[in-house]
């Protein structure tokens, strides 16, 4: 009898371990036929240098970038003097917690360069035509308390897409707010406005996503409750390259937000590609970045598709220990020769086969 029960208790826990190790399959991404001239990007801090990056790089697909906390394209070897991306992404484009910024020697992002650079690139065929943008609409922002990207690099991204001919009219650039570095809503809840801590979203009684989504789309309709069931977790995984995937720091899953309106018929619908920042994937906090940041909100009364990537923390190879998306080349080992601003880019293929998914039929 003892024997019995012994082997019982023994299946019992085997069952409980098997069940809490398995992982549930997600839904596959669906094939939407959206508008496929009518996307955009965004995104936070390093979301941000993703999202200009992307914007340049596959200038062709869309009409519009915003930038919260990022500085232009190339940020990373925006130092002349510099020919290491990581220790210009760490000293010229970011501040790291506890070092004083702008580090000695380490000037702001040479927008004079990076111009010559985005046209070599052209030439060379790593990026679309760079008059693709000419007609784009640009969103930056700044927060005057942001001591992790200075305003004097925002400030950059400005001059670069300025300097390539986007008329000052068709960019929005806000650095009024006495905000630190997060993504900006007008919930209470959420921190207070002048921090700079997890989860990076913070309370300055300012709409963010609507007025970003505003300044590329133009007037919109009213922000209105989200409907749980129109979001959607989708297996990411099967958009990266096989052979590169445990190189390329993109989590096995990834979500899309799907309004009522573009359930059956999504032809007359957009799409919105968000990024979210260091600390803030789905392996950090869940889902909090996606329900708690407003594009949900502005997307189920307008028509608009969100596609939110997911980048995972890494610890060995690829080094990405805060889940930060690579606009340094974290994904090549940080090593020549550099393709992180390109087409071929591991992370922005993703994102571009995910946006192909949604705008096919």
């Amino acid at each position: 009898m003892t024997n019995v029960k012994t082997i019982y208790t023994f299946l019992l826990a085997l069952i409980f371990a098997l069940v809490a190790n398995v992982t549930f399959a997600s839904s596959a991404l669906p094939k939407l036929k959206a508008m496929a001239n009518q996307s955009s990007i965004s995104g936070l801090s390093s979301g941000a240098f993703m999202a200009t990056q992307y914007h340049i790089a596959y200038s062709k697909d869309l009409v519009g970038v915003a930038a919260i906390a990022g500085g232009p394209w190339q940020c990373a070897a925006s130092n002349p003097l510099n020919p290491n991306p990581l220790t210009t992404a760490t000293s010229t484009c970011t501040c790291l917690k506890g070092f004083p910024c702008p580090y000695l020697g380490a000037p702001f992002p040479d927008v004079e360069h990076i111009i010559t650079l985005a046209k070599t690139a052209e030439l060379e065929g790593k990026i679309d035509a760079l008059n693709n943008i000419l007609d784009d609409k640009v969103y930056l922002f700044s927060g005057q308390q942001d001591t992790t990207v200075l305003t004097p690099v925002v400030d950059s991204a400005n001059q670069f897409y300025q300097s390539l001919g986007v008329k000052e009219g068709q960019i929005q650039y806000e650095n009024q707010l006495n905000a630190g570095h997060a993504f900006i809503t007008d919930i209470d809840t959420d921190l207070d406005c002048p921090l700079s801590q997890t989860p990076f979203i913070n309370d300055c009684q300012y709409q963010q996503a609507n007025k970003l989504l505003t300044t590329i789309y133009g007037e919109l309709k009213t922000p209105v409750d989200y409907k749980e069931e129109n979001l959607m977790r989708f297996d990411q995984k099967e958009f990266v390259p096989k052979y590169r995937f445990n190189i390329s720091s993109m989590n096995q899953d990834a979500y899309v937000y799907i309004p009522s309106s573009c359930q059956q018929d999504a032809s007359n619908c957009r799409v919105h590609v968000a990024l979210h920042g260091c600390e803030q994937g789905m392996q950090s906090m869940q889902d909090r970045f996606v329900k708690g940041t407003g594009y949900l909100n502005v997307a189920e009364s307008n028509d608009l598709i969100v596609l939110f990537p997911q980048v995972n923390t890494s610890s060995y190879i690829p080094y990405n220990p805060k889940g930060c998306w690579d606009f340094w080349g974290y994904t090549n080992n940080s090593w020549p020769p550099y393709n992180y601003y390109t087409k071929d880019a591991i992370q922005m293929r993703s994102i571009k086969a995910m946006l192909d998914q949604l705008t096919s039929g």
